[in-house]
């Protein structure tokens, strides 16, 4: 009588693109290793009120000059500082084998990017919060619109980070790589975002590439609720647009994630 050993190789079920139990658990997972990192969250959360707070006071004898950009960059310090922790925190993961035992279980790709996202959307949603409501009722931005339309666009920002560090993440190999993106994805959208100056005053070839930059219409939006008391449709265009480019870039994140090894 023979006797014959199964050697089948047992692979993990395929999963579905996206499942709600498995994104949850995985914003869970990252929100309890954040809580054990309180610089990481001083970062996201205190930095672009600092900021806030340092700007109004360099322009303490202009006051009208921080109304001007005070909006602007209460949009564009969150995206840059939320790029810049998501996209560490997330190469960390990578490089400590994390990411590559977690793509090894019964877990799909968008469930990981989607855990991420809503993870970091969390602490962006708080630090939003605190950074709207510290300008307008602590450093007196003065802001014709809703103040609650600078905060729905100040959290859509946060969240354009969030994506933005999750896609570059995937191409650097080490944190100081994932840093020296930030000169290449950051610096030309805050020169080219109409802060500085009017995007119409520009060399028309910089105009036209300053139209297809998100936060070209994170600051167009910021400036719709400083001169509008309502809500306009160019304000409404600009909230889609920044959103759509942020739930594009996470989908291109989804698409680029993959195991370091074979």
């Amino acid at each position: 009588m023979s006797t014959t050993t199964d050697t089948t190789t047992v692979t993990p079920a395929p999963t579905s693109a996206l499942s709600v139990s498995r994104t949850l658990a995985t914003a869970a997972r990252v929100l309890r290793q954040l809580r054990h990192d309180p610089r990481t969250i001083a970062l996201m959360i205190l930095i672009p009120c600092v900021m806030l707070y340092l700007l109004r006071y360099v322009f303490d004898g202009s006051p009208r000059t921080f109304d001007s950009i005070g909006a602007s960059l209460l949009g564009i310090f969150p995206l840059i500082t939320m790029f810049l922790v998501t996209s560490i925190a997330t190469l960390r993961e990578r490089t400590s084998g994390t990411l590559e035992r977690l793509l090894a279980m019964p877990l799909g790709k968008g469930d990981l990017i989607a855990g991420y996202a809503l993870a970091f959307g969390t602490l962006a949603i708080i630090q939003s919060a605190l950074a709207t409501g510290l300008a307008v009722w602590f450093l007196g931005l003065d802001v014709i619109g809703s103040p609650w339309l600078l905060l729905l666009v100040a959290l859509l920002d946060a969240l354009l980070g969030t994506a933005l560090g999750l896609f570059v993440s995937a191409f650097a190999a080490s944190e100081f790589q994932a840093v020296q993106f930030m000169p290449a994805v950051i610096f030309p959208q805050l020169l080219l975002c109409g802060l500085f100056t009017p995007r119409d005053n520009m060399h028309p070839v910089l105009e036209t590439i300053s139209d297809l930059l998100p936060m070209s219409y994170a600051v167009d939006g910021m400036n719709e609720v400083l001169k509008h008391t309502d809500m306009t449709t160019a304000f409404v265009r600009d909230a889609l647009i920044v959103a759509g480019c942020a739930l594009l870039v996470l989908a291109l994140g989804a698409a680029t994630l993959r195991r370091r090894t074979a």
